[in-house]
């Protein structure tokens, strides 16, 4: 899961912004039903085998509707899932779980879709030394769960934000002028503590970026001859990404390239959703 003081800090804004998305004054059907509070438990099923990824975000959204609503868990994030499993429970004032249930799910979905995505290409990088990881082609204001779904797939994560680390890409670079210039104005500007990565479309570029003292060189969209005459260039000097059109489809013949790291936009932007859903709600008791 999210662990605590990051909800606090971040998720639960977030939350609230997608609860206010879907509730602008009120839960007309909702309210059109049940005109106070009734206890009730709903289960969440899941649909597909996959990989869950959110269930701490799926149990904020009702908490933060009512502080006194149950959640009782029976998988973690990370797990692998079966089509038909029980993955909760849902107990509490049942105004609260029909109002809150689509955005849950959506988090779950999303999330837990990434998550299952990561671990399918993940596999099929098994026995080398490429680490997979992710990039910054994600859904605005949903970053911190797509990137916190991506690890529990079995990935990485590339930089934040552009906060983070230096990354010269080809506008910067014709910006700067050439590779040589912007690296000499990056180290000029940047924090010592920075690691500078290079994005390079050619060889002429790699032989640039190890020249002016790169740390990280990204080769992007080159062909797989490239991208071994670069990492022969490189020669240990500097890390090696691969990136560019990374998909299910093709990851598996860049395990021989020689590289160290592959990003993968489409494990954020293109991963299908994990199919769950919050089923069999009824009147219960109270205790």
């Amino acid at each position: 899961m999210i662990d605590e003081l990051t909800m606090k800090i971040r998720a639960d804004e977030l939350i609230r912004m997608a609860l206010a998305e879907d509730v602008t004054n009120e839960d007309v059907s909702t309210s059109s039903i049940l005109r106070g509070r009734q206890l009730g438990e709903a289960e969440l099923l899941c649909k597909q085998d996959g990989v869950i990824a959110g269930l701490g975000v799926f149990a904020r959204v009702f908490e933060l509707l009512d502080s006194a609503t149950q959640i009782n868990l029976f998988a973690k994030d990370g797990d692998r899932v079966l089509r038909g499993q029980k993955l909760a429970t849902v107990r509490g004032d049942m105004r609260v779980i029909l109002t809150g249930e689509r955005t849950a799910l959506n988090f779950l979905q999303r999330m837990s879709g990434i998550a299952t995505y990561t671990a399918s290409l993940a596999a099929l990088l098994e026995g080398s030394k490429l680490k997979l990881v992710d990039t910054r082609k994600t859904t605005p204001n949903m970053r911190i769960f797509e990137k916190y779904a991506v690890r529990m797939g079995g990935g990485g994560n590339h930089r934040y934000n552009l906060s983070d680390a230096v990354l010269l890409k080809d506008n910067h670079i014709g910006a700067a002028g050439g590779v040589k210039e912007a690296i000499a104005r990056t180290k000029a500007y940047a924090p010592f503590t920075a690691k500078i990565e290079v994005e390079t479309e050619t060889l002429d570029m790699v032989r640039d970026a190890v020249e002016a003292g790169a740390d990280i060189i990204m080769l992007d969209n080159m062909s797989d001859e490239q991208m071994k005459e670069a990492v022969r260039l490189i020669g240990g000097r500097a890390v090696v990404e691969i990136s560019g059109n990374v998909t299910k489809e093709n990851v598996a013949r860049l395990k021989d390239i020689g590289a160290d790291v592959v990003s993968c936009g489409a494990l954020t932007h293109s991963a299908p959703i994990l199919d769950v859903s919050l089923k069999n709600l009824h009147p219960v008791a109270n205790a």
